[in-house]
């Protein structure tokens, strides 16, 4: 998980490659190790020992277009164990039509678990793509219902 000064979530996933990260969140600069491990982690465990809410306010910060970062905005407010569709999440971003581009937010996404897009599934109810591999964001959904 990548931070910034602030402790705002720039980049994370299941992964140890930190530069891997850097380039996913396009992030510049130079990554230092803290001793505090900050809100965001501190988050991550509690949500892994149960409390599915504890990720919801922590800070994200993103770069992208005007109707990604909205979506990205409304991709937090989907709640743990009720996944949408790509429908449904279009329609909730204020562009119904726009299913690609509500696909793309999830693409896009650099933040995962802290912006759920493992939450949004396809219309028939299928897991459809995840940066981080099916079985991580069966994982997940499966975490969440539980």
């Amino acid at each position: 998980m990548l931070t910034d000064a602030d402790g705002a979530v720039l980049a994370s996933g299941w992964t140890t490659d930190v530069p891997g990260l850097m380039t996913l969140g396009r992030v510049v600069g130079t990554v230092e190790h803290r001793d505090d491990p900050g809100v965001p982690l501190k988050a991550l465990l509690s949500y892994l020992d149960g409390d599915l809410t504890a990720i919801d306010e922590v800070p994200v910060r993103q770069r992208g277009g005007q109707f990604i970062t909205h979506a990205w905005e409304v991709l937090r407010q989907v709640p743990a164990g009720g996944p949408v569709t790509y429908t449904e999440f279009a329609d909730r971003a204020g562009r119904p039509a726009a299913v690609r581009a509500a696909a793309m937010a999830c693409a896009t996404n650099a933040a995962a678990l802290f912006v759920p897009c493992h939450r949004v599934l396809r219309l028939d109810g299928t897991l459809g793509g995840f940066r981080w591999g099916l079985p991580v964001k069966r994982w997940l959904l499966d975490f969440e219902a539980a």
